[in-house]
């Protein structure tokens, strides 16, 4: 629960679905990064519990003993999406995971997911073209119930439904590759409409077709978390720590 349109607007739509079943129960999970004003936690914890669901939040700052304003200070602004994106699914995981969370569900929309395809092209990231969104130890298994919703669709549904929705933009958003695939993307689907769509076909097919996603998770020596290869999460904090701040997993 990041406050937004999408996972505002998918909380309403997996309790409207599901909130009478006696077999599940829905938890609702969120992480601060540690950006100084970006998001309203009380709210978001308010909206989960209109649901009548627990909320529960964890943190940069719990976790590596610094927020992300913190560690920008010592890396750089110029990669700050790339290591926001890493550590937050990285304190998603182990939250979820520490929660007994058998199934995150996450409010990825079809632009989204189309978007994300394109940026693993563009950056030659064969690994994550070839990674099959197949259960793995170690890994809480993520649905996606919006990824053929385009963003708009999700966006309507979420004003129809959703009483505050935060609109607020992250200060560190200029910085990101998405931004920049989204605008490209737009552009072209305006005049090809079914691209993004095709996209994600592709993504999937690639993936099926691919003998690297068959391959065992791998886990971090450093930090005991799975991973594919090398813990992104941990190469990160090196990078930080060689630069004189103190951190701690």
């Amino acid at each position: 629960m990041s406050g937004g349109k999408d996972s505002s607007a998918l909380l309403y739509f997996i309790n409207s679905v599901f909130g009478e079943r006696r077999d599940l129960t829905i938890v609702g999970l969120s992480i601060d990064e540690g950006i100084k004003g970006y998001r309203d936690f009380n709210k978001i914890k308010k909206y989960a519990h209109s649901f009548g669901i627990d909320w529960i939040k964890g943190s940069f700052t719990d976790e590596f003993n610094m927020g992300l304003d913190e560690i920008l200070k010592s890396t750089g602004e110029s990669l700050s999406c790339s290591y926001c994106g890493v550590l937050r699914r990285y304190c998603l995981n182990k939250l979820a995971r520490e929660n007994k969370v058998t199934k995150l569900a996450m409010g990825f929309n079809l632009d989204d997911e189309a978007q994300s395809v394109l940026m693993n092209v563009f950056r030659g990231d064969i690994g994550r073209l070839q990674l099959l969104s197949t259960p793995r130890k170690g890994f809480v298994q993520r649905i996606k119930p919006f990824r053929c919703i385009p963003e708009r669709e999700v966006a309507l549904y979420a004003i129809l439904h959703v009483s505050q929705i935060d609109l607020g933009r992250c200060p560190y958003a200029h910085n990101a590759l998405r931004s920049d695939v989204r605008i490209l993307l737009n552009d072209y689907t305006y005049r090809h409409p079914a691209t993004k769509f095709a996209l994600v076909n592709f993504g999937e097919e690639l993936a099926k077709h691919s003998i690297a996603s068959m391959s065992q998770t791998k886990v971090c020596e450093r930090c005991g978390e799975p991973c594919r290869n090398i813990c992104r999460s941990c190469q990160i904090l090196d990078k930080v720590r060689s630069s004189g701040e103190k951190i701690r997993l």
